[in-house]
Order: structure tokens, then C-alpha cells, then sequence
């Protein structure tokens, strides 16, 4: 079991984080401590589940916002295992008195002790609320049901778990095979997954990734892996990374030919941490540009590639469990709002592609609202567009897997 004495120091510093994800504040981009990293993000995993569990036990009217996620948090806590039942309840209520909540010492040892007495019956009541027991929205988990009828029930699943780690091997620094032995000499178990990845068999912090800061490697996962060599690339190419940053495509998509690539993101603060991966990998430097994709004619200047990769923002519904704040965030409306948005992409950046060029339309999303349907409409809008076969030979729609997350790709092709 961890040690209980760090709890209360990240209760205290993940309760204001997981509010501010109830509250509708995103946790995009925000470099946490690995203790309150994962206290958080497991906390915000059991959408619906430990709201349910404080509003079964709770005598009084619903908590304010902070001390209710304290709550939650500490419910996770308990449920993990990793602590003892009393120490829990201890630095549950030590954190209140760090956070302020000096009148709510009593209630929160109330809940916490009541939740240990009668788990069973609240356990048998929380199996027949959908929400608290798939840990997803009603509206998320009407998607999947629709999409889905056989396997929607493992899809939710799998977006409540520990997601998995793999690395993407450098293959202009070091080879595979060579990369993995440096692993299994450090004690770090390993098996190959795709062209270049390796799946680590536990999750490890990024700093005791061996060979990271001399960029023999990046983390990304396996199934975005697939977007590089599924551009089918050439060499002496020009090449668009739309909606690039922070550059872990742009980086595969360098690492595998020799390419002129232009990176393209909206926002200029993520745009700028494309060029920094790019040089700890050693890789040529690419053509960075803060702009609209939507908007080629402020930043184009009538250029055309032969091939465009349009990673185009979505629900993230594929990677619900490594941010797991969208299951919070997240609208049933803001799925029709993405698809509109997703088309309006592709219509910009198709007459940028050259004639016999190709485009990936890629998304994290297992929406078919922002992945089959869009690509139909935009293909039967253009009809001189061609749906091709993926390069990889896999299937378009890769669901949640315990190896990877769920990801989306379609190539579409210009007549020459």
C-alpha cells in the first residue's frame, strides 16, 4: 500500500482541479505532480459513479462545489486500494482543514465511514443508474448503444481504465530491436506494436523513459501511430500537417522521409512547442505556421501538397480515459458542432491538395457522426474524390483496445 502521509498534500491540490473540470475548466495542457496526476484523472474517470455514490450518502443538501470533489476524490482513494480504509478517512479530513473546510471535518468522516458500512447496498443501487454505473454521460453512452449494439458496453469500459503507454521509436536514431534491448537492460518490459512502437507492459513517468532527452524516442500512442504511414509518403514531398501541435505527428511524419513540411496549428502558443520536439528529435525543421486552417488564404500563399494529414478536433470520445475530463466537458449538442466544423476543415484545405495528392482525414473521436458520416458527405459533395484503402491494411475505425485508443482515418485521393 502507498504511504498515507503524502494523501492529504494531494487531495488538497486535486479536489480544486477535479471542481474546476465540474465547473467546466478544462485540464488541457496543465503539468501536475504524478501523485495528484493520477488522483485526479482517476477521480474524473468515474463520471457519474461518484457523484452518485457522495448524493447516496449525503444527509444534507448537495455540498458546495470543492468539498464535494474532496469527496470524490477521496471515494476514489478507498475504491483504489492503494491506501488503508482508516488512512483515507484520516487525511480526507486533515485535507479539509488545509483546504478551509474547517465546518466540514464531521461530514466528510460521516460520508467516507458510511460509504465503508454500507457499500454492498449502495454498490446494488448504483447498478441500475446507467450513468453511474458505465461511468459516461447518458447522451455519450446513447452513441455508442446506437453505433455499436454488440460492443458498446466494452467501448465505455475501456474508457474508464489506466490508459497504456507506448513509445514511438526514432528510427533516424537508433533502431528497434536495439532500443527495446536498451529497455529490457534497464529492466523495462516491452513488446513491439506496429512499425514503430513499443507497448510498455507498465506506464513508467517520462523522465525514466530511457533515451527520451536524446530523442530516441516519443510517447504516443499506437493508434496514432497509424497517421504517418498511413499518408503513404514519399520523398521530396510537400507535405500539410494541419492542426499539427504539438507535433507528435508532425515529428512521425519526419522521422519516416525525407519531406518539406509545413505544420500548421491555430493556436501560436502550442504551434511553437512543434519546433522544440522536432529538434530533441534531431529531425529537419519544419515550415511552423500559427493559422486558420479554414483561413489557406492568409498563410497558403497558393501552395499545394502532395499530401495533407487533417487531424481535425473532435469529441476526443477514443481517448476518453486519457482525458478523461471530456466525459465532463462535453455536449450532446457539441458533437453535430464538431461535424460542421470537420467539414468546413476539409472543404478549405481539398483545394490545397494537388492533383493525385492525398489526404488523411483523421480523428480520436468513435462518433460515426465525425468520422464515417462526414467523410460520405464531403465525397459525395466532391465527386471526383476517392476513398482509398488505408496504406496499413487496417480497418478505418480502431475502437479502444487495451494496446491503443480509438482512432479514425480515411484517405481520400485527387484525380490526377
Amino acid at each position: 500500500m502507498s504511504a498515507p502521509g503524502t494523501l492529504a498534500a494531494a487531495l488538497v491540490e486535486a479536489a480544486p482541479l477535479v471542481a474546476g473540470v465540474a465547473g467546466g475548466r478544462s485540464l488541457a495542457d496543465r503539468a501536475l505532480a504524478p501523485a495528484v496526476l493520477d488522483l485526479t484523472y482517476a477521480t474524473l474517470r468515474r463520471y457519474g459513479r461518484l457523484p452518485a455514490i457522495v448524493a447516496a450518502l449525503s444527509r444534507r443538501r448537495r455540498p458546495d462545489a470543492l468539498l464535494e470533489a474532496l469527496l470524490w476524490c477521496a471515494l476514489y482513494a478507498l475504491e483504489s486500494g492503494r491506501y488503508a480504509d482508516y488512512a483515507v478517512v484520516d487525511q480526507t479530513v486533515r485535507a479539509c482543514a488545509l483546504l478551509e473546510l474547517w465546518n466540514a471535518k464531521g461530514y466528510v468522516n460521516a460520508v467516507l465511514r458510511g460509504f465503508l458500512r454500507q457499500r454492498p447496498s449502495i454498490e446494488a443501487r448504483l447498478a441500475h443508474d446507467a450513468q453511474a454505473r458505465f461511468q459516461h454521460p447518458l447522451w455519450w453512452l446513447e452513441i455508442l448503444r446506437g453505433a455499436y449494439p454488440g460492443g458498446w458496453e466494452a467501448i465505455a469500459h475501456a474508457g474508464n481504465v489506466h490508459p497504456p503507454m507506448c513509445l514511438r521509436v526514432n528510427r533516424r536514431r537508433i533502431g528497434r530491436a536495439d532500443y527495446a534491448a536498451k529497455l529490457a537492460g534497464q529492466g523495462i518490459a516491452a513488446h513491439e506494436i506496429g512499425a514503430d512502437g513499443l507497448l510498455l507492459e507498465r506506464p513508467l513517468p517520462v523522465a525514466r523513459v530511457p533515451g527520451f532527452d536524446a530523442g530516441e524516442v516519443s510517447v504516443q500512442d499506437a493508434g496514432a501511430q497509424r497517421a504517418a504511414h498511413c499518408l503513404d509518403l514519399r520523398a521530396g514531398q510537400r507535405v500539410l500537417d494541419a492542426c499539427a501541435a504539438p507535433g507528435g505527428k508532425s515529428a512521425h511524419i519526419l522521422e519516416l522521409a525525407d519531406v518539406a513540411l509545413t505544420a500548421l496549428d491555430i493556436d501560436a502558443q502550442r504551434a511553437a512547442r512543434i519546433g522544440r520536439n522536432l529538434e530533441r528529435l534531431g529531425l529537419a525543421p519544419a515550415h511552423v505556421v500559427a493559422g486558420d486552417a479554414c483561413e489557406p488564404a492568409r498563410w497558403a500563399n497558393g501552395a499545394l501538397y502532395e499530401r495533407i494529414l487533417a487531424d481535425v478536433p473532435c469529441s476526443a470520445s477514443g481517448i476518453a480515459r486519457r482525458r478523461p475530463d471530456v466525459k465532463w466537458l462535453r455536449r450532446a449538442q457539441d458533437v453535430p458542432a464538431f461535424a460542421v466544423r470537420q467539414a468546413q476543415l476539409l472543404a478549405a484545405l481539398w483545394p490545397l491538395l494537388a492533383p493525385g495528392g492525398k489526404l488523411l482525414y483523421a480523428t480520436c473521436s468513435v462518433f460515426p457522426q465525425e468520422n464515417d458520416a462526414v467523410v460520405a458527405a464531403f465525397i459525395a459533395a466532391h465527386g471526383a474524390a476517392r476513398r482509398l484503402a488505408l496504406p496499413d491494411g487496417g480497418a478505418a475505425q480502431w475502437l479502444p483496445q487495451p494496446q491503443h485508443d480509438g482512432f479514425y482515418y480515411a484517405l481520400i485521393e485527387k484525380p490526377a
